[in-house]
């Protein structure tokens, strides 16, 4: 395998210069910072991670931490993230390193222990929690991460977001325009930080509308073809108000509701109405279901370059400011919806 010094050596040039080119040091002209390059991926040099840490201080190595679970191989969402993820930093010469926890393994000293070794510069945080002890942890060592999302009030890391708290408002608001008042919200695992946000963004919507806030009418757990299924059978059983419309938190959850209302004889959208948001999932489009699915879309896939975007400032010692970022979603009426009087 080539080393700094082959390359060195065939360049002319001293150790010290190529290791700085492919850092892309400032001081290391543009022609010799594209010699190098070439030569480095001429002779298939890959750069030891430790030997990069002594250099430059940096692994060029960030990790993703991740609990294991039974369906974890079936997961799109999940699989969309590795590989979007995986691509991002790849594309800026940074190795992208997965790590599976033990099923019940406690999160923080999986953390510690890979902080430890001192061989990643940061972490992605996926699915935060209301209160996620992550945040404060890896503040306190001062390794640099970024979250997929937000939590509190007062957010002082790095961040890409979107609106959850106001696409609920804005799906469940579309229902209350259209005469509806008992809508249900399928949402997912209580605890998760969008989660919680999703249900104010409904519940203001349905206070703001004048109508009633029912428990029974709000559902949670994982956001799968299954619990849509079986949470809307369960909506449509015993003598509790039945609703005249169903909110899903993605599109998976709207599968299963179609399901189920068409095995209980229920026409979508004559007799209940559906709206959902959409992540946009290759193997899923709200636009083929029968009737096409009024959404909120925001594509999962463009949260990787601004969650890549915001680590590797965050471990360049960039500012905050620049570091925290929204992303825009857009809503999509379809055919899913119809005025309650009709429901």
């Amino acid at each position: 395998m080539a080393t700094l010094k082959d390359i060195a050596r065939t360049l002319d040039l001293s150790i010290t210069q190529v290791s700085r080119a492919l850092n892309d040091h400032s001081d290391v002209s543009e022609e010799t910072r594209l010699r190098v390059k070439e030569m480095a991926q001429a002779m298939n040099y890959h750069p030891n991670a430790s030997a990069r840490k002594l250099v430059s201080g940096r692994s060029g190595m960030v990790g993703l931490v991740v609990p294991q679970h039974r369906n974890i191989g079936q997961d799109g969402i999940f699989i969309e993230a590795v590989a979007g993820l995986s691509a991002q930093f790849s594309g800026r010469g940074m190795q992208f390193v997965l790590h599976i926890m033990a099923e019940h393994e406690p999160v923080l000293p999986v953390y510690q222990r890979l902080i430890g070794k001192a061989m990643l510069d940061g972490f992605v945080l996926i699915d935060p929690l209301d209160h996620d002890p992550r945040i404060d942890f890896l503040k306190k060592a001062g390794i640099a991460f970024v979250v997929h999302g937000r939590v509190g009030k007062a957010i002082d890391y790095p961040y890409f977001d979107i609106e959850n708290e106001q696409l609920a408002y804005d799906l469940t608001s579309h229902l209350t325009a259209r005469g509806h008042r008992c809508i249900a919200l399928l949402n997912g695992i209580s605890g998760r930080s969008y989660v919680t946000v999703r249900k104010q963004g409904y519940c203001r919507a349905l206070r703001d509308a004048g109508a009633e806030e029912l428990p029974h009418l709000h559902l949670g757990g994982e956001m799968d073809e299954a619990n849509g299924l079986t949470h809307t059978i369960r909506l449509f059983s015993g003598d509790a108000p039945r609703p005249t419309a169903i909110v899903c938190g993605n599109v998976r959850l709207a599968r299963g509701v179609y399901q189920a209302l068409a095995a209980l004889g229920l026409r979508v959208p004559t007799d209940v109405s559906v709206v959902a948001h959409d992540d946009e999932l290759p193997s899923l489009r709200a636009s083929a279901f029968f009737p096409a699915l009024t959404v909120t879309k925001a594509p999962l896939r463009d949260s990787w370059e601004p969650l890549v975007d915001c680590l590797t400032g965050a471990i360049e010692g960039k500012p905050l400011a620049t570091l925290q970022r929204i992303g825009s979603y857009t809503f999509i009426e379809r055919n899913s919806v119809a005025d309650a009087a009709m429901a």
